[in-house]
This record gives C-alpha cells, structure tokens and sequence, in this order.
C-alpha cells in the first residue's frame, strides 16, 4: 500500500443522498480448496471494506491483473473473497470531503486485489485514493483509458525524463495490441513521436495504424539474435508491456542513452539479458508502477491525460462493453492474451441506476 495511504473508518460519514437500496450486485471470486468460486453475488453495504468515500461504480474495465486474481494459486489476491476490479469511474454518493453527485476515478492502491473494487454496483475507499474526474473528460472515456492509459502515460513520464523527445528517433511499443501498448500507441503518436508497435497478431496491424503507428511488426521481428550480447541500435526508447524474453531483446537493441520503460509480464517474470546493454551502450531500465503512484502525481497524470488523446482513437479502443454476468468469458480471454484494446465493464444496467444515501 502507498505510504500516503490510511486505514479510515469503516463507513463514510457527513453528507449523503437521501434513499438508499439495502442491498447490490457485485463480482466476487473466493478460494475454495482447491478451485476459486467466481459469479455474481448480492452484498449489503456493510460488506464493503473501510473507506471514507461512497462511490456508484458507472464504469469498471478489464485488466489482466483482474484475470489473474481468478486463477488458483495466485498470488495477487491478498483477501477472499474479493471483489475484483483494479479500474473504477464513478459518482460520489457519500462522503464529507468530495461533492455528492461528483464523478471521481479509482484505480491503484490496494483496489480489486485487497482491497474490493469495481466489478460492483457500488464500492467504498479513502478519500486519498480518489482522482477528481477532469473537466473535459467523459466517465466513459476516463474508464477506457483506466489503469492502461494510466501506466502508458507515467512510461512516457519516465522515458522524457531520460531525456527522449520526437526527434530522437523510432520509439517501439511491444504487446501493442493489448491494453497499455494500444494506449502507449495512441499516446505516443498524439505527440509527434514516430512508432514502431510489435504484436504477436497479424489481423491486428490496421488497429495499430488507426491508432498511430508509423509502422508494425511482429513479435519475432525485434531484430535480435539471442546468441548475440548486443544487436543493432533500432530504438530510441521503448513502452515494455511483455517483459521476459521480449525484453531481453528491446534492451539489446536499444541506442546508445536511451531507455525501455517496462511494466508487463505476460511474457514471463523471468528476465535473461547481460550487462553489455548498460555498460556497453549506457541503456536503462526503467520500471513502471502505477499501484503505488502517490495521489499528487497520479492527479496530475490525469490532468495531463484529459485532452491527450482523440475521442474517435479513444471510442475504437473499446472492443467491448459487458456486464457482470459476462465477466468470466471476459477474464478468461484476457489471460489469454486474445483481447485487443479495453473491455469496458458497466456494473449496472443503465435502466437500473439507484441512488443510495447514507453510509448508515
């Protein structure tokens, strides 16, 4: 958990809309023996877990964390049961610090692994988790953009601050398809830079250049030999979403200076490389963590995110809309590798929006 945050009361206390429901639908995955119990659940609201905010959940997205915390044996789920979620957009409907009716983000900090999250109707946090919705930005496209867009945009945070600029030459993006390489591709190209996105999935090419893409490759086209300590100079900084062998070969074939920004590990926690890449030719890596982020800097990320990407590249990186009885098909997938851009979540039908008041 970050150092900013609290342990707050179990409830929210102060201002509250008036009428509330007794009880909601959430997602709950708990360890059973040997296998993990997965479906939807009804919950009152003193099952929900300390915190001084009150939010209905309009919005949640799938990530692969979410699909991780379904597999028996993991380790990323540190309660059980959970409600998983790493992802929330929604409205305050009680709390002392924030308006009633103010639409607020949630993502990171303990959120949907021990902590439950956006797979509900409603969820309940501290009030130093919550990201003000920014002018200008809709609850919809705020949940597109999520935890993936999030992580995209503190990796390019970090490879500027490196030093890479438009100028410097291609930047790659690998995993491009997925969640935070699709958002990297937008996020890049809306900047001027020039990028090369590598996927493994041939029929997602014209995705990638609809979403800025000077040029696409393949998984195997990275352009170095595993037998070689070093291969050419190609990039002049990187978005890792792979890791393992992935990133072995982006640190091989990075530029004198420049940096790889990496955050995933769908291709292994394992990582097999020398010290040739950053003696030799000075290289860095850069690890991103967008759990932990401190709430000053993660407001800002999103200040800076409200008008950092088209509405049309936004709406076309939303392959799916789903409810949460579709979620074990949707998580399933994700582990699979087999999604393509965000999967969004709407916890409740729109018909059936409910206003609840007082956290009792």
């Amino acid at each position: 958990m970050a150092a900013d945050t609290v342990h707050p009361d179990p409830t929210p206390a102060g201002k509250a809309t008036q009428g509330t429901p007794t009880t909601f639908s959430a997602f709950v995955v708990e360890r059973n023996g040997d296998s993990m119990d997965q479906g939807i659940r009804t919950l009152t609201f003193d099952e929900l877990p300390a915190g001084q905010v009150r939010i209905r959940v309009d919005w949640s997205a799938v990530n692969y964390k979410d699909g991780m915390v379904t597999q028996v044996g993991n380790r990323v789920a540190r309660i059980s049961p959970l409600v998983p979620g790493v992802d929330l957009v929604g409205t305050v409907v009680a709390a002392d610090e924030y308006e009633i009716g103010q639409p607020v983000i949630v993502h990171g900090y303990d959120l949907g692994v021990a902590h439950h999250g956006g797979f509900a109707e409603y969820a309940q946090v501290p009030a130093n988790w919550v990201v003000p919705l920014p002018h200008g930005l809709s609850a919809r496209r705020a949940a597109i953009i999520g935890t993936a867009g999030f992580t995209a945009a503190l990796s390019l945070r970090r490879l500027e601050y490196h030093g890479l600029t438009p100028d410097k030459g291609l930047v790659l993006v690998t995993g491009a398809s997925g969640g935070v390489g699709s958002m990297s591709v937008a996020l890049l190209a809306s900047k001027g830079y020039d990028v090369v996105a590598s996927t493994g999935k041939a029929a997602e090419h014209p995705y990638l250049i609809g979403l800025g893409a000077a040029q696409v490759i393949g998984r195997d086209d990275l352009g170095s030999d595993p037998d070689r300590v070093l291969g050419p100079e190609r990039w002049a900084g990187a978005i890792d979403c792979v890791g393992g062998r992935t990133l072995d070969a982006v640190l091989r074939t990075l530029r004198y200076g420049a940096g790889v920004a990496a955050s995933g590990l769908t291709g292994g926690n394992a990582l097999n490389t020398s010290v040739y890449p950053f003696i030799v030719r000075s290289v860095a890596l850069l690890g991103i963590d967008s759990v932990k982020t401190a709430i000053a800097e993660r407001r800002a990320v999103w200040g800076e995110l409200a008008h950092a990407y088209d509405d049309g590249v936004l709406d076309n990186m939303a392959s799916e809309e789903i409810g949460l009885d579709q979620l074990p098909a949707a998580l399933s997938t994700i582990i699979a590798g087999g999604t393509r851009g965000r999967i969004l979540v709407r916890p409740a039908p729109w018909a059936d929006r409910r206003h609840p008041a007082s956290a009792g």
